[in-house]
Formats: structure tokens, sequence, C-alpha cells
């Protein structure tokens, strides 16, 4: 039993020496592969994956990923070139010999033609992103969505000038899917990339926020695809401290590219396309089912009368025994109010007795009577004289205003065309005509 377990010690320590042979050699042989930076970190190995097979990839919108281990990180750009910053991001993965994938906007491939070439040169995967970018694949018609496609791929065709250089790779801007849209592609044999986690690099902040939610999400998950933008400039500046710090956290790069006729397929079993096959399923709450209930058939119960309510006008509860009185605010435990009986609207009904129409009134009603000859004349002889006590007096005040108009009645007057006729201020006699 001794002489076994020594024997089992020794081939364990022979395994660990082993692993460890194998890890200095990896690394050593990265570093010899980069000249001019024997720190640098390097692509750790090349996945190909058959677009036909697999063909929506990214846990932020899918349930597959790459079939990617532990601490494997597959570096993505969206919407270059775009001169200087897409030149500075080509720059760093240089220098660190690490090989990403790009997803190209058919305008700037048109537009920068030699930022397209210079990705072919220096060996990275080059996918497409639309012609325009625009952010509204998901509601789209779909004959736009594929003319955005189409004209995007042919765009970047054209600036490299194979179309054997173009991976059949496509990002959705904005990842506004539709599933119109990705059964389209599906149809040509692209494959619909999303993402694992972004760093927000699209947004106002700063390159060292995108630096750290770069690296929390990627610790979050432990490997999967990181979605950047190699036209903006904070992306430029945080990517050499991202690639060192992965490094230094010891994730490693993961070159993606499609499966030819003359570089088959990376074997892989369909559990390695989910992000972490061994965790347990989430528990998911689910609403009880709902009861199904059996109704006997029983007759109507009659409704309660107002007497077995025991409710009085004034809002007075009577409760057995009847020496006791509960008011509202101030009820036993047994004892339930009742809600006041509403002022408004109330059902009030009064009989109207049928009445006939009205009689038409009689011409004789409206008939003014008339007054006597010797009123009127009274009245007349009256007014006479209650002329010549005033007018004098009115005479007198108007002829001393200054600048006024002195009214006689004796005088000519004069009368302008178009106006009314002059008369005399007061009152003058004249006939009295009684009718």
């Amino acid at each position: 039993m001794p002489v076994l377990a020594k024997g089992l010690r020794a081939a364990l320590l022979a395994s660990l020496l082993s692993t460890s042979f194998l890890a200095s050699t990896l690394t050593t042989a990265r570093a010899e592969s980069c000249p001019g930076n024997p720190d640098a970190l390097g692509t750790s190995r090349t996945l190909v994956v058959d677009p036909t097979e697999h063909t929506k990839i990214g846990t932020m919108q899918y349930g597959e990923t790459l079939p990617l281990k532990d601490h494997e990180v597959v570096l993505t750009f969206d919407d270059g070139p775009l001169p200087p910053h897409s030149n500075q991001v080509l720059q760093t993965l240089a220098s660190e010999c690490v090989k990403a994938t790009f997803f190209i906007i058919g305008r700037m491939a048109h537009q920068f033609p030699d930022g397209v070439r210079r990705l072919r040169e220096a060996g990275h995967t080059i996918g497409t992103h639309s012609e325009n970018h625009p952010l509204s694949f998901n509601r789209m018609p779909i004959e736009r969505a594929m003319q955005e496609i189409n004209d995007g791929i042919d765009h970047t065709t054209a600036a490299l000038g194979d179309p054997n250089a173009v991976a059949p790779f496509f990002r959705i801007p904005g990842l506004l899917r539709a599933e119109g849209v990705e059964e389209y592609l599906a149809s040509r044999g692209i494959m619909t990339w999303s993402a694992d986690f972004p760093a927000d690099d699209w947004r106002h902040i700063s390159s060292a926020q995108v630096l750290h939610l770069a690296l929390t999400r990627i610790e979050a998950k432990g490997k999967g695809v990181l979605l950047l933008h190699d036209i903006q400039g904070r992306t430029a500046a945080m990517l050499p401290t991202l690639l060192r710090e992965l490094k230094a956290r010891g994730y490693r790069i993961v070159h993606v590219v499609p499966a030819t006729p003359d570089r088959p397929k990376t074997p892989t079993e369909p559990r390695d396309w989910l992000m972490h096959p061994d965790a347990h399923p989430a528990l998911v709450a689910s609403w009880p089912a709902v009861p199904r209930f059996v109704f006997a058939q029983t007759a109507m119960m009659a409704a309660p009368g107002l007497e077995d309510t025991r409710y009085d006008d004034d809002m007075t509860i009577f409760h057995k025994p009847r020496d006791r009185i509960f008011r509202p605010g101030r009820f036993a435990a047994d004892t339930v109010p009742l809600p006041p009986e509403p002022l408004w609207p109330r059902s009030l009904q009064r009989a109207v007795a049928p009445v006939n129409d009205l009689p038409a009134p009689d011409r004789t009603v409206f008939r003014a009577p008339q007054m006597p000859r010797a009123e009127l004349k009274q009245m007349a002889a009256h007014s006479t004289q209650h002329a010549e006590r005033t007018l004098p007096a009115r005479a007198d005040t108007s002829a001393d205003v200054t600048g006024s108009i002195a009214v006689q009645a004796n005088t000519a007057r004069r009368q302008l065309p178009g106006s009314w006729p002059v008369t005399p201020i007061g009152l003058h006699r004249g006939p009295l005509t009684l009718h």
C-alpha cells in the first residue's frame, strides 16, 4: 500500500512538471513570435468556426457564444476604419502581437480603403457592419436591411479587391436585432455576431472609465467577446493598458477565422458554445396555477332588506343588546359600519298630472287703455309752462361760454351739406294735435 501511494505521488508530480513545462513553452513561443516585445500578450490560438452551423453568437442577445475556454477573450472593433484612431489601434495590436476581428462600415471602407487593406496585411479578420450604420435594423423594411448589408459587403470587398478576404461575419448596428435580418444573414451563410460584454466606449466617458468597465465585465464572466470601437480616441488611448492588464491577470487572446475548404473548423462539442456549461441553471420563479372552481347549482339568495342592517337615517348602528349604541368611528369587534346614504343622486318619483295646452291670448289683452282728452290737454299745458321757465336760463348759460355759438330762435341757421338740421336748445311751442 505505501509503495502504491509513493508511485501515485510520483506520477502526480511528473504531471505537474509536464504541465508547467508546456505552459512555459507556450509563453516562450508567444514571446519569440512577437519580435521587439518579449513580454507581449500575443495570440494564444486561432479558432476556426463554421458560420452555417452556429449562425448567432454573443450572450448579450443569444444563448450561444464562441467556444472559448476559461480566461480566453476575443477582441472585436466596430465602425472603422477612421484615421488616426484606427491606425493607433493597429499599432497597439501589432506591438502586442494580438489579432482581432474588425467589423467594417461600407461607407468608411469606400472613403478610407487603405485602412481596410492595412487590416488584411496585419492578419486581422475583416467582417462587415452595414453600409451606413443605421440604428433602425429592428424596424426597417427587410428590403432596405438587405440593401444595407449587401452594399456594406460590396464596398469592403472593393477596398480589398478580393471577395475571399471578407469573412462571413456581420454585426447588426447598435445590436438592434430583428428575426428577418438574422434569417436573411443565415440564408447567405453569414454568422451574426453580438457580444458578451461591451466597454461603453461610445459614451462620453473617459478612457479610464472604459478600461474599468472592460476589465470589470471580463472578470465577471471569465471569458467571452469584448465589443470595442476603433474610431474612438478613448479606446485607442486605453488599449495598451488593457492588453497589459489582461496579460497580468492571466487572460489569453483568441483569433477567430471562418472555415474554408483548405482550413477545417476547430472540433467542438455543443456544450462548448455555452458561456458556462457546467453552471447550474438559475431557478425561475413561476406563478402558481390558477385554481379551477366547480360551482354547485344553487338558487340565488334574496337580497337583505334595510331592516336587516339596523341602519337609521341618523347614522346610528344598533347592536344587540339594544341598550348599547355604536356610532361610526367607534365600533365593536363584531360590528361592521354601513356606508351612509349618498345625498346625490336620489331616485325621486313624482306623479305629474297631465295638463292641457294653454289657450291662445285674446287681442283685447294687448289693448292699452286710452286717456281722456281733458287729462291730455292738462299735461300739454304743464309741459309748455315748464319750457318757458327753463329756456332763458339755458340761453344765458350758452352765451357766456367762450368760443361757443349762440343759438337764437329767430336767426336763420346755416346747415352744412350732409348734416342733420340744426335745432335750438329747449322746447318750442307748436300746435298740439290730438287724435
